[in-house]
């Protein structure tokens, strides 16, 4: 296959624009799938947490043929905590697919993807999706793309990029918003015309750059790279240049290029594909793989650097270890090790104990994901409230700073406003489009942003869209006031009684129903106050022989409300954890004996 054969490309979009079903739609298509082979939807989304979540969190590669040439498709997420994928994604492109929903328009991740683009100069092309929605509004979107290009500085010929009107779900593309179409013809015709193909010189100093890592039960740690000069083949002797900069001899056991969701074996590499390499244990992300005669190593991947942390503790509460198999420090320190292999946007970092690690990444969802998966694979673990990562430039302490865009109806303007007053945010932005619902866009420190987006779907009664995204430094902004209220905590282990919890409705919100197990020190639901207050949740009705008209009426509890892990997280205050099992998610004070445990205000036991 000649080298211009091969092109590559990147869809780059905010998060539930449609970018993975168009995928699909381009597989279907493009011939990928027998005739008769059973494809489920969303077929790039493999991971557990990615279908049940609708977001993807990996970037995954695939690979199209079209008249003769080879697109490798790279499908990237859309969430601004998983931007570190998006970044190594564009290092193994030479073009990108920027998707906007017709009717939501360009989001703060598609600034962010777009401005990473356009400071590669790779070309874009724009696609607006999902043109079939009642509120498609695509004029007034494709305008709004025109003012980011210009808002990040586009050049002149970076303004010269196609427009495609598509329907993801019907797999369906046209150049005329007002003109259906009926295939991907014409996406598949603007990705070979636009989007140049891989240079190179095969003959020249091996250059293959690893952008991703894979695991194979058979062969191990397989390297996911981009060949940008020279020939690779099966049995080379080859060294690997380390992000330390020592070269590593190793050699290479099979190589392997993509067809489709598949992986096809290949003797030799040519210029341009994304191909996987066994045989290289020990190789990172960031890490090229170069000739022993000449090594030519290439830049390292530069990734933004972490905002928030999150403290990772071994578990210590009553009921460690009835329910996960990974409990102990060993267990946790692998674990963590393991996820700094593929993950290149988190960082651990030690601490005084031996037993608990601080865990630095780009937000708050990335790391409820990370402990998501890691309770799914068996381990218990207890994690502290997310803190903000500060720098300091010229003595000035500096702290993050979100770009955040909201959307509500215009009856809650007043109440976002007046809630983020508090939080530091300032507005830049707020335009109606006249639908009845008004855009505002804030610039917010990032600690002003735990906890508000529960808050936010309280006090708007779930019409809210929020979306936020990294947007630099900025200096310290003093206090910001945290969760108002205490918390209910059981003054000792037993089970809940619907008798007890029936006598504390009152006090507050409970999180957990009768007929649960708690310990001393759980936090068993939200005070009605400001302090924290003791409470015995396991108190059972005395019996006697005296009976009155209604003692024996059924207590009616109200439901409580079930916290997930992001609720619990956005939740609990410095003083208190989150106890993660494989079954349960547990709200505790990290000091658990009352009498030991310093009161926010002087309370009295209930």
């Amino acid at each position: 296959m000649p080298v211009s054969t091969i092109r590559n490309i990147a869809i780059i979009a905010h998060v539930d624009h449609g970018k993975t079903t168009l995928v699909d739609a381009m597989l279907r298509q493009a011939g990928t799938f027998r005739a008769n082979e059973a494809v489920t939807d969303r077929v790039m989304d493999s991971n557990d947490l990615e279908r049940e979540r609708g977001i993807t969190i990996l970037a995954k590669n695939t690979a199209i043929q079209y008249k003769g040439d080879k697109v490798n498709i790279v499908d990237t997420p859309g969430h601004a905590d998983f931007g570190g994928e998006v970044e190594r994604a564009l290092k193994m492109v030479d073009g990108v697919m920027l998707l906007v929903d017709a009717s939501e328009g360009p989001l703060p991740q598609t600034r962010y993807v777009l401005s990473k683009a356009l400071a590669g100069r790779l070309p874009v092309i724009l696609v607006i999706n999902k043109i079939d929605r009642p509120d498609a509004r695509p004029q007034e979107v494709l305008n709004e793309v025109y003012d980011l290009f210009i808002d990040l500085d586009a050049t002149e010929d970076q303004l010269e990029f196609p427009v495609l009107y598509t329907n993801g779900k019907q797999g369906t593309a046209s150049t005329d918003a007002a003109t259906p179409g009926t295939d991907l013809q014409p996406l598949f015709e603007q990705i070979v015309t636009t989007i140049p193909p891989a240079t190179g010189d095969a003959n020249g100093a091996l250059q293959v750059l690893v952008t991703n890592l894979d695991y194979s039960d058979y062969l191990g740690r397989l390297a996911v790279a981009r060949v940008f000069n020279g020939t690779l083949k099966t049995g080379d002797e080859v060294f690997i240049s380390k992000r330390d900069g020592s070269l590593q001899k190793t050699k290479i056991t099979k190589l392997f290029s993509f067809s489709g969701l598949k992986r096809v074996d290949i003797e030799s590499t040519e210029i341009g594909d994304i191909v996987a390499v066994a045989g290289v244990e020990g190789i990172t992300i960031g890490e090229t793989i170069t000739g022993i005669e000449n090594p030519a190593p290439l830049p390292l991947i530069v990734i933004d650097e972490p905002t928030i942390a999150m403290q990772f503790m071994v578990n210590n509460s009553p009921m460690a270890g009835r329910e996960g198999q990974y409990v102990t420090s060993r267990n946790l320190r692998e674990r963590l090790d393991k996820e700094l292999l593929t993950n290149v946007s988190i960082r651990v970092e030690e601490t005084d104990s031996p037993d608990s690690f601080k865990v630095l990444g780009r937000g708050e969802l990335q790391l409820a994901i990370l402990i998501e998966m890691m309770r799914r694979e068996g381990f218990e673990l207890m994690v502290g409230r997310p803190e903000i990562v500060t720098r300091v430039v010229d003595g000035k302490t500096m702290e993050p700073v979100e770009y955040l865009t909201i959307d509500v109806p215009e009856n809650f303007v007043g109440t976002v406003i007046e809630r983020l007053g508090p939080r530091k945010g300032e507005m830049a932005k707020m335009h109606n489009h006249g639908s009845g619902r008004v855009r505002m866009e804030f610039k917010v420190p990032s600690r002003g942003l735990i906890g508000l987006r529960s808050e936010m779907l309280t006090e708007t009664r779930g019409t809210i869209v929020m979306n936020s995204i990294f947007d630099g430094y900025m200096p310290y902004q003093g206090e910001i006031p945290q969760r108002p209220t205490g918390a209910l905590i059981a003054d000792r282990a037993g089970t809940t009684t619907a008798y007890a919890l029936d006598g504390l409705q009152d006090r507050g919100i409970l999180f957990l129903p009768a007929g649960v197990e708690v310990y001393e020190g759980m936090i068993i639901g939200e005070h009605s106050r400001d302090n924290d207050l003791d409470v015995n949740v396991v108190r059972e009705k005395k019996l006697t022989n005296m009976r009155a008209s209604s003692a024996d009426d059924a207590v009616r509890l109200t439901p409580p409300r079930l916290l997930n892990l992001e609720n619990s997280i956005e939740f609990i205050a410095d003083d208190e954890m989150v106890e993660v099992t494989p079954k349960s998610l547990r709200l505790r004070k990290k000091v658990l004996q009352a009498n030991r445990r310093p009161r926010r205000n002087a309370q009295p036991s209930a």
